[in-house]
């Protein structure tokens, strides 16, 4: 929840600006992140347009020129774009599964989309934790445009979310709080 109150700012002049774009901008970006038992929940319904055009005005925390640095993404000599464009042509399948005793870590192509399902066991609660990933391949693409080694390029990836069609992009379920970010036509809550 610590990242969210951070960043809560930042989303809050996103979209208090909402009101300068049109009703009808199209695709939104819907964040839903709700933690029950400190009685927290934030709701974020953001036009795609509006976000695409406040995105590389941005320049705090990590996020600057609308790409993000989370430092060490990248490996020595490993090139993130040429992986995903040589993952855009492999066939549909199973490239990663790792079982343990506390987690099982699954990544997928399926139907044009990159997946990664990941469970947590580690928890002593008896409740799992668990992280769904689904990003269409014209996204992840994005993402790595135009980026450096240790960036993603959110700016290009917003551009591109405008053309898929309505999805669930990260779906995280806790013992604590739920947490899911989606994209539709709907400009409120669902």
């Amino acid at each position: 929840m610590r990242i969210i109150k951070t960043t809560l700012p930042l989303f809050v002049v996103l979209l208090a600006g909402t009101t300068v774009v049109a009703a009808s901008s199209g695709r939104y970006l819907h964040v839903r992140v709700s933690n029950p038992g400190q009685h927290e929940q934030v709701r974020i319904n953001v036009p795609l347009a509006f976000a695409e055009k406040v995105i590389p005005a941005i320049s705090s925390g990590q996020l600057r020129d609308g790409k993000v640095h989370f430092g060490h993404l990248s490996a020595n000599s490993v090139n993130l774009r040429m992986i995903l464009d040589a993952l855009k042509t492999a066939p549909e399948g199973e490239f990663v599964t790792v079982q343990e005793n506390d987690s099982d870590v699954r990544v997928a192509k399926e139907h044009g989309q990159l997946i990664v399902h990941v469970v947590d066991r580690s928890s002593k609660d008896k409740d799992k934790e668990k992280v769904d990933v689904t990003i269409p391949w014209e996204v992840a693409l994005a993402l790595s445009s135009d980026a450096d080694g240790d960036q993603i390029n959110v700016e290009a990836a917003i551009k591109v979310l405008e053309n898929v069609g309505d999805i669930t992009l990260v779906a995280v379920t806790g013992p604590e709080e739920t947490v899911r970010i989606w994209i539709d036509s709907n400009s409120g809550a669902e």
